[in-house]
């Protein structure tokens, strides 16, 4: 089903072929929804740009275009307003039509992209033997939001977890451990990941400050890439364990990644040197091996190459990158490459690119976008730290949320409401509450923005935040219960009915869906998304508010369940967009 915004888009472009030949059949009709209710719906201000072009008045252009623009069955009759606005009203009739198309469809009326394509989202990448910290949050949510918006539309998408499993570290980890926990190189879990993490900063110390230890490392580096048995298997237990722990916050937050590490592409970095050789881009600069691209320079304003191959023989992140964009496109036959890191790799990833491309890698085709995020600060406005300035754990943010979660439960709602609850109840309700207030506060966000981390500010009742939304959510289910009433079986043949102001506010914001949905899967801004549910949820209030559902009679009382069903639904999909689930009762 088209959006009320596309139909009108196309009967406004026959009537400008109509009115003034088919070489005006492109013209930028500029039609948009009104700023200020009083002047209608929408409104359409082409006619002042096209007077200088047609010769004559913009009213008398507008006029030109209503006598040739076919809406009756869609808005009032339109008018004209100052210099040559044309000022549309949509007609009660024509919305509850559409609410009652939308209503009986299991997608609301979105449908799927009519040319999907296999689409690779690259996110999260944690490294291994390091813990997931508050860094990882930001990628990882947008990164599940983005995909989950693009899989609603029926693209085929690839969710990629391009972890840190290999290079320099993990010799250098490698070495540290024969020497001080020999153990844990050969017996799974014999540490705990807090203890690995330990080690490696020592081991990190010990390589930065030992000249031998160093090269005792580096021994181990070669050991593993030329696969030693026992190198490899140390390394193996090491990659393990951090997966595991990995995967219990992804359990927590409901995220499904594909994992594919930097040392997945390790075989194929060879061909890469070999391949920007033959096409005559490898440059040697101080004994490395760099492809120099036009527009990249340092602070001298001097040429900035990308190095790919380090003096020693190495590889680095950029030749694993540029390994990665072939492979996803030659292999996972990708068409759109989606980079989900923060705003600090952008000079890595344009220069990557610009490389990929001067290869001719890129077939006109394929899209590759860096999607960059801000940091998350702290209340002081600065990277959010813990109080002994280490970075903040993600486990012990999620925990807190959940913790503070529970105390909003039990203090804002049970006890004002003078309820009582199971604890099963209790800790179900809180965990849902506080890792989605944490979700939707980062995803509320334009990620192009640092923002401010919360805790008070994300559990709010009232405002844009996942607890208004679920609270809205479970509104429209307390209706159900209270009214014994199956959504499901609503009578078919009911007629919905738009009368009052409230009705028709809130029918009007629920055909919006179909625009948003498809604006976050161009511009992969899910706060798009935050903000109409915010929206949707102040005007079902109103509408709770101003017109009575149980107490009004047939057929306003079923046209008004219907209204509330459509809005439930509606805050479920797209809470799901954004990897939050919904509560049936707060």
């Amino acid at each position: 089903m088209n959006s009320i915004a596309q139909q009108l888009k196309a009967r406004f472009e026959k009537a400008f072929t109509s009115a003034f030949g088919e070489s005006y059949a492109d013209t930028d009709l500029m039609l948009a929804a009104s700023s200020n209710p009083k002047f209608g719906d929408f409104q359409c201000n082409a006619a002042m740009s096209l007077g200088k072009k047609l010769g004559k008045p913009p009213r008398a252009i507008a006029s030109t275009i209503i006598e040739n623009l076919d809406i009756a069955d869609i808005c009032e009759t339109p008018e004209i307003a100052g210099p040559g606005f044309i000022n549309l009203k949509l007609k009660p009739a024509y919305l509850e039509a559409q609410i009652s198309e939308i209503a009986a469809d299991t997608r609301l009326g979105i449908e799927p992209v009519k040319t999907p394509q296999r689409i690779a989202i690259d996110f999260s990448s944690p490294n291994i033997a390091k813990e997931m910290h508050v860094g990882h949050l930001r990628s990882t949510i947008i990164g599940d939001a983005i995909a989950r918006t693009l899989e609603f539309q029926g693209h085929d998408v690839l969710r990629i977890n391009h972890i840190g499993d290999w290079g320099t570290q993990f010799g250098m980890l490698i070495a540290y451990l024969r020497e001080v926990h020999p153990q844990a190189l050969t017996t799974a879990d014999a540490l705990d990941l807090g203890d690995l993490v330990a080690f490696y900063r020592q081991a990190k110390q010990r390589f930065d400050t030992d000249e031998t230890f160093k090269e005792t490392a580096r021994q181990e580096v070669v050991k593993l890439q030329a696969g030693a048995e026992d190198t490899r298997r140390a390394w193996k237990l090491l990659c393990d364990q951090s997966r595991r722990e990995f995967q219990v916050i992804y359990d927590l937050l409901d995220i499904k990644v594909t994992e594919r590490g930097e040392s997945f592409y390790n075989p194929l970095l060879p061909a890469v040197i070999a391949d920007l050789t033959e096409l005559g881009l490898l440059v040697e600069s101080d004994g490395a091996k760099c492809v120099f691209v036009d527009g990249f320079t340092n602070f001298e304003g001097e040429p900035l190459p990308l190095i790919v191959q380090k003096t020693d023989g190495g590889y680095n992140y950029a030749t694993t990158d540029l390994a990665a964009i072939r492979y996803r496109i030659q292999n996972d036959n990708a068409k759109r490459i989606i980079y989900v890191t923060d705003s600090g790799q952008s000079n890595h990833f344009a220069q990557v690119f610009a490389v990929a491309r001067k290869a001719n890698w890129i077939p006109e085709d394929v899209e590759i976008i860096h999607i960059p995020f801000g940091l998350v600060l702290g209340e002081d406005g600065k990277k959010l730290k813990t109080r002994s300035g280490e970075t903040v754990r993600l486990q012990d943010l999620l925990d807190e949320a959940v913790v503070r979660a529970r105390q909003v439960l039990l203090e804002e709602i049970l006890k004002k409401e003078g309820r009582q609850e199971t604890e099963e109840f209790i800790a179900n309700v809180s965990q849902t509450i506080g890792l989605s207030a944490v979700k939707y506060a980062d995803l509320s966000q334009n990620r192009a923005s640092n923002y401010t981390f919360s805790y008070d500010k994300m559990l709010e009742l009232k405002g844009n935040t996942a607890l208004y939304m679920l609270y809205a959510y479970a509104r429209v289910q307390g209706i159900r219960r209270k009214g014994e009433i199956d959504f499901d079986n609503l009578d078919a043949g009911a007629k919905v009915i738009l009368q009052s102001d409230a009705e028709l506010v809130l029918a009007k914001h629920l055909l919006q869906l179909n625009e948003v949905v498809n604006a976050v899967g161009a511009d992969l801004l899910p706060n798009r998304i935050c903000q109409y549910l915010f929206e949707l949820g102040q005007k079902y209030n109103q509408f709770f508010e101003q017109c009575p559902v149980l107490k009004a009679e047939e057929p306003l009382r079923t046209s008004r369940l219907i209204l509330c069903d459509l809005t439930a639904r509606t805050l479920k999909l797209g809470l799901d967009l954004l990897g939050i689930q919904v509560l049936e009762r707060m």
